[in-house]
């Protein structure tokens, strides 16, 4: 029988209450920083490599639909597409997979005739910058001048008449901004149930940028705008076989957006490669630095073998080939302690009681409507404003301890890898008990606020997509970027 979400939801912060007043503290006058920063390690034996599985089958490729952000640009250069093509295939492929719930607002005229004098400002040698003339869609959090901002809710409807900080910065760059996108109501879950994955309709598409995943699947534009708290980038970027791109938290501006959680919200682009996430990272961060043609000296991947294990054996197999394909170009594994699956299930505790405390309070402030919430999305709020403030600052205590311990890992490696989730894209019928599987492996980098991109590996033999999480040290992003596009190459997907 599936449990109610109110069920579901009280069990779950139950559990995590328990998780939080069960550790207690090793040194109780310690005071951690919360600004995280990346410290040399105590010097240690260097560790063996893990026994990877170097006999796994290949995953299939990905179904690809139509283009990749780096090759409309370069048609748009050379004259081959211009930004109304670009644009007519987003709408008429909106249309055609209406029923997998991808767009929820456009005003297509409008659309049209912004494409028409992007092409015409090209025409004449005019560019605004170096996104002009791609499409881009955008989550349903994030104000998009003109655009209503709904939250995925009955309980919130809002024109904005200012474009979110991120959203400016993209649209200053000439990228046009041509749809909003689903995502679970108020991005407080990893399912967005009012979508279907593009790869099995009966399947979740992830969540909460669910609408951006279908997107860039499909090519619904040639990347979304989506944001991420727990898990809401790589999650159903994971699940529909695209890339979901977490930069370093506070390195992409969170202003104009309805807020989950202020001291976690993370933004960042879901595109159908490393390339193309790169490429809008560029026009969204402060401090823009990406650079494609970098080169790529071969570096060392972080495992903890337990947590590579502990999936399913369609994604166990297409992670180890991934990391196979990785190992033969050059890249040395070694394990490494952690995060184990102890640090995992501890941070999705301390994540859930902050962020649901910082969401309640968010719209307790605004005088939300609860009883228009699903029940799951309603349950889970009523349950934040219950969460004491003592327990909301022990987490937050908790969570800075394990930041400056998880970050000592990065002295011994460039990157920590693992499987983005557990599991390949559940049945909708059952979103309401994924609440903390699905975000498992990908809650803790929002915690600590460090980079980390979830990249498709193919198609498991179930023909569903399984994803691989890169994680790198705060501030490097660069280093995602490499062994990324690296690992596209070699899987020999897109290029």
């Amino acid at each position: 029988m599936i449990e109610s979400a109110k069920s579901t939801a009280e069990r779950s912060f139950a559990e995590a209450e328990q998780v939080l007043h069960d550790l207690g503290f090793a040194d109780p006058r310690k005071q951690p920083s919360l600004r995280l920063v990346v410290r040399e390690a105590p010097p240690r034996e260097e560790s063996t490599a893990p026994n990877l599985d170097m006999t796994s089958t290949p995953a299939r490729p990905l179904i690809k639909h139509g283009v990749t952000l780096a090759n409309a640009l370069r048609g748009l250069e050379d004259g081959t597409t211009t930004t109304r093509a670009l644009v007519e295939f987003a709408l008429d492929t909106a249309v055609a997979h209406a029923d997998l719930g991808a767009v929820v607002a456009c005003d297509e005229k409008e659309v049209l005739e912004q494409a028409d004098l992007l092409d015409a400002e090209r025409k004449d040698g005019v560019l605004r910058g170096p996104l002009h003339g791609l499409p881009l869609t955008v989550k349903d959090i994030i104000d998009v001048a003109g655009l209503p901002t709904r939250g995925g809710s009955l309980a919130y409807d809002e024109v904005p008449t200012k474009d979110a900080t991120a959203v400016a910065r993209l649209r200053r760059d000439g990228a046009l901004l041509f749809a909003k996108v689903a995502t679970h109501e108020f991005a407080l879950g990893v399912a967005t149930p009012q979508c279907r994955n593009p790869y099995d309709p009966t399947k979740l598409s992830g969540g909460s940028s669910g609408g951006s995943a279908i997107a860039a699947a499909l090519g619904i534009g040639v990347g979304s705008l989506g944001t991420d708290t727990r898990a809401s980038l790589r999650v159903p970027a994971a699940l529909c076989g695209v890339v979901g791109f977490k930069p370093t938290f506070g390195r992409v501006p969170a202003q104009g957006i309805i807020p989950l959680s202020w001291t976690i919200d993370h933004l960042g682009p879901i595109t159908q490669t490393v390339e193309d996430a790169a490429v809008l990272f560029n026009s969204l961060a402060d401090e823009p630095f990406l650079d494609r043609d970098a080169v790529r000296t071969p570096g060392v991947l972080g495992i903890v073998p337990e947590v590579l294990a502990d999936a399913e054996p369609l994604i166990v197999s297409a992670c180890e080939n991934a990391l196979k394909l990785l190992i033969d170009a050059g890249w040395r594994v070694r394990e490494v302690r952690g995060p184990n699956i102890a640090d995992l299930e501890l941070s999705n505790s301390l994540g859930l009681l902050i962020s649901r405390s910082e969401a309640a309070a968010f719209h307790r402030s605004q005088e939300t409507d609860l009883s228009k919430c699903i029940p799951e999305v309603r349950e889970q709020l009523l349950r934040g404003l219950r969460i004491t403030g003592s327990d909301y600052l022990d987490a937050q205590r908790q969570r800075a301890i394990l930041g400056e311990r998880i970050l000592e890992e990065f002295a011994t490696c460039d990157i920590l890898v693992s499987p983005t989730t557990p599991l390949v894209a559940p049945a909708r019928e059952d979103y309401e008990r994924y609440l903390l599987r699905l975000s498992r492996n990908t809650i803790i980098w929002s915690l600590i606020g460090a980079p980390a991109v979830s990249i498709p590996v193919g198609l498991c033999e179930d023909g569903l997509p399984a994803g691989i999480q890169f994680a790198a040290a705060p501030g490097h992003e660069q280093t995602l970027v490499n062994a990324g596009m690296k690992l596209e190459r070699e899987l020999g997907f897109y290029f």
